[in-house]
């Protein structure tokens, strides 16, 4: 219930940040101001008793996120792959939180994956290992298949998951709905449409069934990619609370050192990662949407395995246009072109200026462009992305939170394997071939194609409709509606004349 007794969940969770020393580590990632570390220590020193105190071992922000629950987790999650932006060392501090968190006992997980089959895990393997790694919603187990010795992973959601991830959304509905009230400038960013967004991707990754269905899907559309692996599912014994994918060996993206050993070229990985994210996103308009480093392996062969199906990212034919458009502007310094996109896809209100808002994109892409990853400051740079969606009105776009968030993501994980990667060119080969396919005379012809076929299939009806329009046309006083009838049957007619285009068409392509 989303209501005032949120109130105590967020003081705990400033309390609980100010327990573990995270508060003052998490300033100091961020050069706080000097008046914003008085006032969170004003603040939070009074009711630092009422803190979790989470486990001491820990550095304190993965102390903290780990005791506040999952969705905290989540956040960190994010953090650790942007040590732009965190910091080496607080961003290394955060790794654990990818696949190294507490587990918990294998009997528990055997009993969810019993239940989910509706029968004795030793019917179904003839080995079930102890966790090997552990994450916010689930754990992972490796287990051998009893009908042909296959091994496989086999994942498990945490007991009681669902309801700590409801009791968390729930205070940050809380929250967002406080931001709003108190501050009328924050409405633009929709806080509470981000969390309900969250909430939408969160409640995917609590069935299984449908990570499983994701794995399928995302396996059969990057089937032919280069250097890209997905696991094999195993639909027979996936459920809602437990399922399996062929076991995958490799070395994680974040075990530099072992790359190192192994000779694999962290500078193509660096390149492919980013290069094959665009591809999924554009070509396919179907994205994984956790690409952090713990949810990527790199295999002997140096394929890149991907892990993880439980929260994956779709975008609709239109928006990947615009996305490509905005990126292709950029790549090729057109910022005029850029602005256009954007006020033609609506989002910069209209009554806004399009040649400053061009001339304020020029001051975001320029001083970047030409530089590698290691000189450029994600941190100084987001803050000015910020100042300029405020200035021109810009509200938070949902439908594309995701994908915003997965590229910030992805760059963090390709910076980490290659500090002086170059991102804009890396981009561009994957950019430029969508742009040619998708934006032009082909696409037109191929948009025209579509909208045929769509026309051609009501074609069968066409006489039925005009003569039920005559029919209703003679029944009405003469001159009334009489535009409206010719006008139908000027439709139908048009109609046809795209069905017989669209029949030669599909004969000439």
């Amino acid at each position: 219930m989303r209501g005032p007794h949120n109130i105590w969940r967020l003081v705990r969770t400033g309390a609980t940040m100010e327990r573990t020393g995270a508060m003052r580590a998490v300033l100091d990632a961020f050069s706080a101001p000097p008046a914003l570390r008085a006032a969170a220590r004003v603040l939070g020193w009074p009711f630092k008793w009422l803190g979790y105190k989470g486990d001491p071992t820990m550095p304190p922000v993965t102390r903290a996120l780990t005791a506040l629950g999952p969705a905290y987790i989540k956040f960190g999650q994010i953090l650790s792959t942007r040590p732009d932006v965190v910091g080496e060392e607080l961003a290394k501090q955060l790794q654990v939180l990818q696949d190294k968190l507490a587990p918990f006992p294998v009997e528990e997980a055997k009993r969810t994956v019993a239940q989910e089959l509706e029968r004795p895990v030793s019917e179904v393997f003839s080995e079930f290992s102890d966790p090997v790694a552990a994450a916010s919603i689930a754990q992972v187990h490796r287990a051998t298949l009893h009908r042909d010795g296959r091994d496989v992973a086999v994942k498990v959601l945490r007991p009681g998951i669902e309801k700590a991830f409801r009791k968390d959304i729930d205070a940050f509905y809380f929250a967002a709905d406080m931001i709003e009230l108190l501050s009328p400038a924050s409405r633009r960013l929709r806080p509470r449409d981000v969390i309900a967004h969250f909430e939408g991707v969160v409640l995917g990754e609590l069935d299984l069934r449908m990570e499983t269905a994701a794995a399928a899907e995302f396996a059969a559309n990057t089937s032919t990619d280069p250097g890209f692996r997905v696991p094999q599912v195993e639909w027979s014994i996936s459920g809602r609370r437990a399922m399996a994918l062929g076991w995958a060996d490799g070395i994680p993206l974040h075990d530099l050192p072992a790359i190192d050993a192994a000779g694999h070229d962290r500078r193509r990985l660096a390149e492919r990662v980013l290069q094959l994210f665009l591809a999924h996103a554009l070509r396919d308009g179907f994205f994984h949407g956790d690409m952090h480093q713990g949810n990527l392996k790199v295999a002997e062969n140096g394929d890149i395995v991907a892990l993880d199906f439980g929260i994956m990212g779709t975008i609709d034919e239109y928006t990947r246009r615009v996305y490509a458009e905005i990126l292709y502007g950029f790549i090729r310094k057109d910022y005029r072109r850029v602005a256009e996109v954007h006020f033609e896809a609506g989002y910069v209100p209209k009554d806004r200026d399009i040649d400053a808002f061009a001339r304020a994109l020029r001051s975001v892409g320029e001083p970047i462009f030409d530089l590698d990853a290691s000189h450029v400051s994600m941190g100084r740079l987001l803050n000015h992305l910020f100042e300029v969606t405020e200035r021109f009105g810009m509200e938070t776009r949902t439908e594309l939170i995701l994908l915003q968030r997965t590229m910030v993501v992805v760059e963090g994980v390709a910076r980490s394997l290659d500090p002086h990667m170059n991102i804009w060119r890396t981009a561009q080969p994957v950019v430029e071939d969508y742009i040619k396919a998708h934006i032009g005379p082909r696409a037109f012809l191929a948009d025209l194609t579509k909208t045929v076929r769509v026309v051609s299939r009501f074609g069968p009806r066409l006489p039925e409709v005009a003569e039920a329009l005559l029919m209703a046309e003679n029944q009405k006083p003469a001159g009334k509606g009489a535009w409206w009838g010719w006008s139908a049957l000027g439709f139908m007619g048009l109609g046809g004349g795209l069905v017989a285009a669209g029949m030669w068409l599909a004969s000439v392509l």
